[in-house]
C-alpha cells in the first residue's frame, strides 16, 4: 500500500490517496509568509496506516521548498512537528508582544 499525497491548490489542502481513494487531507490557509495549517483528518477506513504521517511530511516538505513557515494550529501536525525536530525550523514565531504605555 502506497500512500500518494498532492497539493489541491484551488481547494487550499494537501490530499492523500491509496489506490485512487482520497484516503485524508490536511487543510492550510496562505498567510502572509506562511501556511497555516487548520485542520488534518483521515478517513476512519484508512486509520493506522501513515496516512497522516504522510499528510504532515509533504506539507511540511512543500512549505520548506516554497521558503516559507507554518503555523500548525492543527493538534496532529503540532505534535508530529514536536516529534519530528528537523522539522522545527519551519514554525513560524510571532514577535513578542509589547505593552504600550
Amino acid at each position: 500500500m502506497t500512500v500518494e499525497v498532492v497539493e489541491n491548490e484551488q481547494e487550499k489542502r494537501y490530499e492523500a490517496r491509496i489506490d485512487g481513494a482520497l484516503a485524508g487531507v490536511a487543510v492550510y490557509v496562505p498567510a502572509d509568509g506562511m501556511r497555516v495549517i487548520t485542520h488534518t483528518e483521515v478517513d476512519p477506513a484508512y486509520e493506522g496506516r501513515g496516512v497522516g504521517s504522510a499528510l504532515a511530511r509533504f506539507a511540511l516538505d512543500d512549505i520548506r521548498a516554497r521558503d516559507t513557515k507554518v503555523m500548525p494550529l492543527c493538534p496532529f501536525v503540532l505534535g508530529w512537528m514536536q516529534r519530528h525536530p528537523d522539522y522545527a525550523d519551519l514554525a513560524f514565531n510571532a514577535p513578542a508582544s509589547r505593552v504600550v504605555d
